[in-house]
């Protein structure tokens, strides 16, 4: 598989082979979807708590005797029938959403979206990214020369760049990601990947241990 370089102006330079273990591997959508729903439920903060009769203040005394007043039995004031008491199968911050997915399952299928991207030409390779200042606008110069429109974007970096990092930041289609921290959720959710060749080299190294 063949994949042209471009330079930060856009211009075509020459073209490079990618590595057929990783960018030329059959697509199983099954394999992706459970993928990417993992990682999703592996982000997922469960934030609402409602208390139940236990945690919630007062209702130490019994309301009222149990026989001679003609009322319904009650023990405590924080039943879940009465107002200003616990809450019955409420939701509950002890919830736990991971699944655990084998990491070959996760090589394969990030190597199939990274086969995808190449397949539908989404995958944009540079020669080289650099910018001398960590501002913005260096950065959305770079974007609007690289990618056709203000489409989302995933840039790949092969190691950590502060300035390139700092002038994503406030670009709302745009992201970075180290190349050895590539995952399937962060490639799906942007439509162009972007990186530098030797982001290649990075991956190859990363996810192709012997």
């Amino acid at each position: 598989m063949k994949v042209t370089i471009h330079n930060q102006q856009g211009e075509k330079l020459k073209e490079t082979l990618l590595p057929k273990r990783i960018f030329e591997v059959e697509a199983n959508n099954d394999l992706i979807h459970q993928v990417v729903v993992s990682q999703m439920a592996n982000k997922r903060k469960s934030i609402a708590h409602t208390k139940n009769r236990g945690e919630v203040r007062g209702g130490g005394k019994k309301p009222w005797r149990q026989k001679g007043l003609g009322k319904a039995r009650h023990g405590s004031i924080r039943s879940p029938i009465w107002i200003g008491g616990g809450v019955t199968f409420g939701p509950r911050k002890d919830r736990i959403f991971k699944k655990r997915i084998p990491k070959k399952m996760k090589r394969l299928a990030l190597f199939m979206v990274l086969s995808a991207k190449v397949k539908n030409n989404l995958l944009i390779v540079l020669d080289n990214l650099k910018i001398s200042e960590p501002k913005t606008q260096s950065m959305v110069k770079v974007l609007n020369k690289v990618i056709p429109k203000k489409e989302s974007s995933l840039i790949a970096l092969p190691e950590l760049n502060k300035n390139i990092i700092l002038a994503t930041k406030n670009i709302p289609y745009a992201k970075t990601i180290q190349a050895r921290d590539l995952n399937c959720l962060d490639i799906v959710s942007s439509k162009y990947l972007v990186m530098p060749k030797t982001s290649i080299e990075v991956i190859e190294k990363t996810f192709l241990k012997k």
